[in-house]
């Protein structure tokens, strides 16, 4: 099973957005070159997500995208239902039925296996992924984040 570019790429714009949460709207020509993805194929990924109420684009010369809820409040589901729809691991199990599901041996399996798949797709948050991110970068510019409860003086 492999997701399309357009729910992989859908969620890597979504967290450009979600990395200048709170400032300037972004264009997709910044996002396009931020993410080296197309213009024409970010616009066609936007247009489903503005019709679901999660990004909206703002007019203008300072004009572009924004997300319309908190990074925290966005899971990687609901980007990849809008973008995908649903995963599908077998037709038995999103209602659509085949010849043996009566008597099918392995339609436990693949339900355990769609759930578990949904399970982590909306427990991800595009803020988790910020979060992720910006460890990653701290750690890899040398930059080490040091709690003080680990000190004693």
């Amino acid at each position: 099973m492999k997701l399309s570019t357009k729910g992989r790429y859908g969620v890597r714009a979504m967290v450009a957005l979600a990395l200048s949460y709170g400032g300037t709207p972004m264009s997709i020509k910044t996002i396009s070159k931020k993410e080296n993805l197309s213009e024409y194929y970010l616009e066609q990924l936007f247009s489903p997500l503005r019709r679901a109420n999660l990004i909206r684009s703002i007019r203008g010369a300072q004009g572009g995208y924004v997300l319309c809820k908190a990074p925290s409040e966005i899971t990687v589901g609901d980007i990849m239902t809008v973008l995908e729809g649903p995963i599908e691991v077998a037709d038995c199990i999103d209602g659509i039925g085949c010849a043996s599901e009566n008597d099918c041996t392995t339609k436990a399996v693949w339900a355990k296996v769609k759930k578990s798949i949904d399970d982590v797709l909306n427990s991800i948050t595009l803020q988790d992924i910020v979060d992720d991110y910006e460890k990653a970068k701290e750690k890899k510019n040398g930059i080490q984040i040091i709690d003080g409860s680990d000190f004693s003086i």
